[in-house]
This record gives C-alpha cells, sequence and structure tokens, in this order.
C-alpha cells in the first residue's frame, strides 16, 4: 500500500476525538494526525466520504481513480496481529459512477475472467517454471523475464507447439534451444512482417537467420 494514502482506522478501544474532544466509543474511525492525536472524520475533513468495503477490486480502482479524496480504512487484526485493510472511503459521485462503469462492462470483465481461467488451466506451472529456469540456463543474457514469456507460450498444453514434445519435456536442451529461436525470429526480428507482405516461409527465415543468429549468441554469451 503507497505510503501516501490516507489511512483511517477502526479503533478497539474507547477513543477520544484530539480535536474536539467529542467521547467516540469503541470501534470509533479515526484518523491519526502527526503530533495532535487522533481525530475524528469530521475534524479530519473526511465525514463527507462514504465507505466501499473491499472485496469488488474493479469496482474499488474506479471509484479510487475517480475520486478527489480516498482514505484506505484499517483495523487491527488480533489473530494475525496486523492491521488488515477493511475498504475504501471515496466520494460518493465517484462510487456511482464507478458502479456504473461496472455495471456496462460486467459482460466483458465476466469473460475476460473465463478465458483467465482456461489459460491457467492450459499451463502446468511446475513444468512451466522448469522449463524457464532451463531457457535461463542456456540463455543467461536474454532479456529479464522473457525466459517465462517463452515458457508460456511453448508448454501451454493442447497447442503442439515445441515445449510439448516429449524431448522438451525432459528439458532437452534441442527442444529448450528450438522453442528460444521460434520466440526470437517472431519477436526480434522482422519474420512476420515478411510472411504478412506474401514471402514464402523458408526464403522468410532464411532472410531473418543472420539476425536470429545475432540475438541467440548475445543472449548466450553476453557478446554482439
Amino acid at each position: 500500500m503507497p505510503t501516501q494514502d490516507l489511512k483511517v482506522f477502526i479503533s478497539n478501544r474507547d477513543s477520544t476525538c484530539d480535536e474536539c474532544g467529542v467521547e467516540l466509543g469503541r470501534h470509533a474511525w479515526i484518523a491519526l494526525q502527526e503530533g495532535k492525536g487522533a481525530a475524528c472524520l469530521t475534524c479530519a475533513d473526511l465525514d463527507h466520504l462514504v465507505f466501499l468495503p473491499s472485496g469488488d477490486a474493479a469496482v474499488t480502482r474506479r471509484a479510487r481513480k475517480h475520486s478527489s479524496l480516498s482514505a484506505v480504512v484499517l483495523k487491527w487484526s488480533r489473530t494475525r496481529k496486523r492491521y488488515e485493510r477493511q475498504g475504501l472511503l471515496v466520494d460518493n459521485a465517484a462510487l456511482e459512477q464507478a458502479e456504473q462503469e461496472c455495471e456496462a462492462d460486467a459482460l466483458t470483465r465476466q469473460e475476460r475472467r473465463a478465458r483467465a481461467v482456461l489459460r491457467r488451466a492450459e499451463l502446468d506451472e511446475d513444468y512451466l517454471g522448469r522449463f524457464a529456469s532451463r531457457i535461463r540456463e542456456l540463455y543467461p543474457h536474454c532479456p529479464q523475464g522473457r525466459e517465462l514469456d517463452i515458457a508460456e507460450h511453448a508448454c501451454r498444453k493442447y497447442s503442439g507447439r515445441v515445449g510439448r514434445s516429449a524431448t522438451a519435456k525432459t528439458l532437452d536442451e534441442q527442444a529448450v534451444r528450438l522453442a528460444v529461436a521460434a520466440h526470437v525470429r517472431h519477436a526480434e526480428t522482422n519474420y512476420d512482417e515478411l510472411l504478412i507482405q506474401g514471402i514464402e516461409r523458408r526464403q522468410a527465415r532464411s532472410s531473418v537467420q543472420s539476425l536470429l543468429a545475432d540475438v541467440l549468441k548475445h543472449w548466450e554469451t553476453g557478446k554482439s
């Protein structure tokens, strides 16, 4: 949580506002002000905000974006021995706008979640991790994180890609190198553009072979 966030605490003991002197009782919502003690929401100029409980990430994200002022609400957990987030205080208008936006694109977000579930189902996380580690071992100078992109693409179930082959599953060096080469061909050369232009696949591969070799050499040795 960013340090610049305004924070409101739900107290677990009887509290008094140090500005107006009002006894707030137990479970009061207070803001702690440096050198001034605790303040009720009115004295802290936060009493015009409405509470949005945690639970709906999309509404929370949008309400926070639209609200000119917001505060994170925290409560001490005796069992976990830490403050835990309960929700946000935001402008009412911002909350209404966020809810309207979420209602308008609810179907799109539902479809996106469904695709994400399918995507996770297609990935064997343990195998993917080992495949990515093998890539990093063979190509220690490839850009950070790229090994995960390559592994995820190559190892997707039911894809027929090189990462699903029997040899790849044993982390065979040649199979891993083929997966990396395929990625470099598409991501680091103009191979795809040549195909779009109607150039035959073998000719396109031949055209980018020199650049492909240079990139692979750099990823492997760090030398151009």
